[in-house]
């Protein structure tokens, strides 16, 4: 028999459940055949057999649906024989009701297996988009191991409006992330934009303010070609906005960043965590018109072997658990001890599922970055 498969990512107790559905057609025909063979056949348990098919349909397949089906059908042929009913109204009349919740659940079943082959089909398309704008990172790019997750919100999703990039260029390795303001089709265009403009401009611009021009360009482009008219709110576009943070890291021991509107990332160095807050706040992109002078600086940290930086988006640090506390970030990086960056960020995961408990209420990106170990150590400054 086909059984149908519990949604991935749903938490344990949900999956717990879903194998006690599974169970339940067979433990109803189990029951009503130890009833009709023992000495308290007298119970009349011929109603129980036909809606066996109706629960198998909630987690099999047609075949399935059909297998239970018969199996009702034999066991309410087999108590009808061991108790002589043949003849009797009461036989017929149960097959009857089997016959006709069989047929209902098998096409019941079939809507609901094709509707489960069109949800994988479009789960599919999604992974080729957060291919496009979320693809995974290798772990080397020149002087720093690297690393990266992304933990979609909504159930079943795969992209949505956060974005990150990294790029190995001979002015060093660049680095991109942000959060669009907003979700569905109109956010993952806007992160597609901001991150083809940053994927072509930090191979040619030499300054790191010149690539965050070029993404600000980008993305006003295509909020200047986004159909007003597919907007559910027409105020929707003048809110729009993009939290953006870009680093850059040299042979040198020094980290270059610009931040427009993006939580601060964080630099551990010997178990030691500490926020790289931007000396002069700048606004997000799409909100030049509060970007006053001087023009857009880079602000340098040191960044020394063995350090780690960890670039992330704001449903890292707005997660709550059930009693509203958000996940306690600083402290966590500090308790970990893990061998790799690889191995550290999925940690970081792990404990912001705990948590939550599975359930954030937005998108979370993070990535991590690790100097090569090796150089001398110094405090930070």
């Amino acid at each position: 028999m086909r059984f149908m498969r519990a949604a991935p990512g749903v938490s344990g107790r949900s999956q717990t459940l879903f194998a006690i559905t599974r169970c339940l057609p067979f433990l109803v025909l189990a029951a009503v055949l130890s009833i009709e063979l023992s000495p308290a056949h007298t119970l009349y348990t011929g109603p129980l057999l036909s809606p066996a098919p109706a629960l198998a349909a909630v987690t099999m397949g047609p075949v399935g649906t059909v297998g239970v089906a018969v199996l009702a059908g034999v066991v309410s042929a087999i108590t009808a024989s061991h108790n002589d009913a043949w003849g009797g109204p009461q036989v017929y009349t149960n097959l009857l009701a089997l016959l006709v919740v069989a047929v209902a659940s098998v096409a019941t079943s079939a809507v609901r297996a094709r509707r489960d082959r069109e949800l994988a089909h479009i789960r599919r398309i999604a992974e080729v988009s957060q291919n496009v704008v979320l693809r995974p990172l290798p772990a080397r790019m020149g002087v720093v191991n690297t690393a990266s997750v992304y933990l979609a919100a909504e159930r079943g999703a795969q992209i949505g409006g956060d974005l990150y990039e990294a790029m190995c260029t001979r002015y060093g390795v660049r680095l991109i992330v942000g959060d669009v303001r907003g979700k569905g089709l109109a956010a993952v265009r806007s992160a597609a934009a901001v991150v083809g403009a940053f994927r072509e401009a930090v191979h040619y611009e030499q300054d790191l303010a010149e690539v965050m021009h070029r993404c600000a360009a980008a993305l006003a482009r295509e909020y200047e070609l986004l159909d007003r008219s597919q907007l559910q709110d027409p105020r929707e576009l003048e809110e729009q906005f993009v939290t953006v943070l870009l680093a850059q890291v040299t042979d040198e021991s020094l980290i270059q960043l610009i931040n427009r509107g993006h939580p601060p990332p964080l630099v551990m160095r010997e178990r030691e965590v500490r926020s790289l807050d931007p000396v002069r706040p700048l606004p997000p992109l799409g909100l030049e018109e509060f970007l006053g002078p001087p023009a857009i600086g880079v602000e340098t940290f040191p960044f020394l072997p063995g350090d780690r930086l960890l670039l992330h988006t704001d449903g890292v640090i707005e997660a709550r658990n059930d009693d509203n506390e958000f996940f306690p970030l600083h402290r966590t990086m500090e308790t970990l001890d893990c061998a790799t960056p690889s191995e550290y960020l999925d940690g970081l995961r792990h404990a912001l599922i705990r948590h939550t408990e599975g359930r954030l209420a937005d998108d979370a990106a993070m990535v991590l970055i690790e100097r090569d170990p090796g150089g001398p150590d110094r405090p930070f400054r």
